[in-house]
């Protein structure tokens, strides 16, 4: 029998993000025939990782539906895994399936050659985040050939609002990128930016992008696999 996948999102109370995040990991099931996949939170919905964890014998895999790492990946999540038969696989992001996306989306808001864009992220106060945002902002620099600079809904990084207002003090437009899984209450505030143009999120409302689905999967199937290569061994 493979490990359970434990799904875990951040948690939101907007109705459009929670049916959101339901897409994808259904998405995932189907995508993951005889695999149990479960839904958890970290925060606002319920249940616990721990709690789904603690509900069904057998191991599980744990992936974070975050993008970068932070409180709830080194403690929340690492917590729940410790001293249970589970292992925590990466974050999502950075990784080239996202970038992708990110790329479309910033095309489907109208994207034109001298804009500036403005990688918007939910923030962190752990160091790690911050880089984990930075190394994502310079794929996306790398793919578009041009900077892409970091504003931060929370946090201790760079506020949005600022890294816009400096941008468009130059006279160029400015295209948000928006750096979050689901719409929500960070996706509105950045929807409500003075920027010209805000993508939406990776999760949009219509039917998850497989490119995301996919990545999902892999992040399961590198931590399935190296936890089946143990019990053999």
């Amino acid at each position: 029998m493979r490990p359970r996948l434990v799904a875990v999102s951040h948690g939101t109370s907007s109705a459009a993000g929670q049916a959101a995040v339901t897409g994808l990991v259904g998405a995932v099931r189907r995508s993951l025939p005889g695999v149990i996949v479960s839904k958890a939170f970290v925060d606002v919905q319920e249940p616990a990782p721990e709690t789904v964890l603690d509900s069904s014998g057998g191991p599980a895999v744990v992936v974070p539906l975050l993008l970068a790492p932070g409180f709830h990946v080194h403690v929340d999540i690492a917590r729940s895994v410790t001293g249970r038969d589970a292992v925590a696989a990466n974050v999502l992001g950075p990784d080239e399936a996202i970038t992708a996306i990110l790329l479309d989306r910033l095309r489907a808001a109208g994207l034109r050659g001298a804009d500036t864009v403005v990688l918007g992220v939910a923030g962190s106060t752990d160091v790690r985040a911050h880089r984990s945002v930075d190394r994502a902002a310079a794929r996306l620099a790398m793919r578009l050939g041009g900077e892409v600079r970091v504003g931060h809904l929370g946090g201790t990084g760079r506020p949005v609002g600022d890294v816009i207002a400096e941008t468009r003090a130059t006279g160029r437009r400015v295209v948000v990128a928006t750096y979050l899984l689901a719409p929500g209450h960070f996706a509105d505030l950045l929807q409500r930016s003075d920027a010209d143009a805000v993508t939406a999120p990776l999760l949009d409302g219509g039917l998850p992008d497989p490119r995301l689905v996919q990545h999902v999967v892999n992040r399961y199937e590198e931590m399935a696999d190296s936890w089946q290569l143990r019990r053999a061994s």
